[in-house]
């Protein structure tokens, strides 16, 4: 009965998104890595345009970081952009260019942690493995938690486990998440039920936000001093530093004297 409620909705209201038209697992991986809490509308915006840039893994690892970061404009968490270029290296030097289908070298590459591995492995290669997300959980403990609070995970896996369809877990997987979207539409989040749901703090005026636009305003203009970052962003030279030596830190941007640039690497 709840294959059937789940499979009846997905053939009925199924969402058309681009990297569903794919099993390419450079592609499903990119799609992946943008997806990692950033809305789906969003990503749809810039999925296509990234892969027409960054047709492969050896176009993405010959890239630079202004380039990578250019192409990432407007979807977030930049170091994700950087994590899945030094992938892109790693897959060239390590694995032929050819994304491994193992799990725990997946799990190995730079950004790819448990999720996106096992979400690489059931889109990618059609793997029967265990997947949860904020849609499947969604699913599940709408379905079989109502009356509760506080359910883990662990307690939703043995239920993915014994529903899974393992002939075809990446058109079970799409399901399931079609569905969890359309509860999310329609009931309030069953997600608030979870022991692990917490609220994102609040991006307007916060260091995330700060940190976007320095990078977007050094993608656009090559390089600024640090007192025009100020001016252009409106805040104090103390907190400026701050930002600054965190991206310093993770390898978006270099400073000379008063001058602040993306950093200028080749793949």
């Amino acid at each position: 009965m709840f294959q059937g409620r789940v499979r009846d909705y997905y053939q009925r209201y199924h969402r058309d998104l681009p990297w569903r038209h794919t099993t390419d697992p450079y592609q499903i991986l990119v799609s992946e890595v943008m997806l990692q809490q950033t809305q789906v509308e969003r990503v749809k915006e810039k999925y296509g345009r990234f892969i027409s840039r960054f047709p492969d893994f050896g176009t993405l690892a010959a890239a630079t970081t202004a380039d990578v970061l250019s192409a990432w404009q407007g979807l977030g968490y930049n170091r994700r952009a950087l994590a899945l270029r030094q992938t892109a290296v790693r897959v060239v030097e390590q694995f032929g260019g050819i994304l491994p289908e193992d799990e725990k070298d997946l799990q190995s590459l730079p950004g790819i942690g448990p999720y996106t591995a096992a979400a690489v492995l059931a889109f990618a290669f059609n793997q029967p493995v265990l997947l949860i997300d904020t849609n499947i959980r969604r699913v599940f403990i709408h379905c079989f938690f109502r009356e509760r609070s506080q359910v883990t995970d662990r307690e939703i896996l043995p239920l993915v486990r014994e529903t899974l369809d393992r002939e075809n877990p990446r058109e079970w997987y799409n399901a399931l998440m079609d569905f969890g979207w359309y509860l999310g539409t329609t009931i309030k989040n069953p997600n608030r039920r979870s022991r692990h749901y917490q609220r994102q703090a609040p991006f307007e005026g916060s260091n995330r936000q700060v940190r976007g636009k320095i990078l977007h305003l050094l993608v656009t203009d090559g390089e600024l001093s640090r007192e025009d970052l100020c001016r252009v962003l409106d805040i104090p030279a103390s907190r400026l530093e701050t930002v600054l030596g965190q991206l310093e830190a993770e390898g978006f941007l270099t400073r000379s004297h008063d001058l602040v640039r993306v950093k200028k690497d080749e793949g």
